[in-house]
């Protein structure tokens, strides 16, 4: 498992290895439980409050964070 360095305020960003597709990250938070895919934002699994979800998906909307989370995902679930 990978937390990333999101700085959010309430939540925190994970990646699992060995994860299925498609590409996502997993958002927890107290009132936070949900997965979220990282081309489109959109939860696909779970919830999470407005604020958190807010939060998250604006941090990885950023170019360099979605980079980040990319780059993560293929280290830890791409196989050769």
């Amino acid at each position: 498992m990978a937390s990333l360095d999101s700085n959010l305020s309430n939540c925190k960003i994970y990646i699992y290895p060995g994860d299925h597709n498609p590409p996502h990250f997993h958002l927890r938070g107290p009132d936070s439980n949900a997965l979220v895919d990282i081309g489109t934002l959109e939860v696909i699994k779970g919830k999470a409050s407005k604020r958190d979800l807010e939060e998250a998906t604006a941090w990885a909307a950023d170019p360099a964070n979605a980079a980040i989370l990319v780059a993560e995902w293929r280290r830890l679930n791409e196989r050769e």
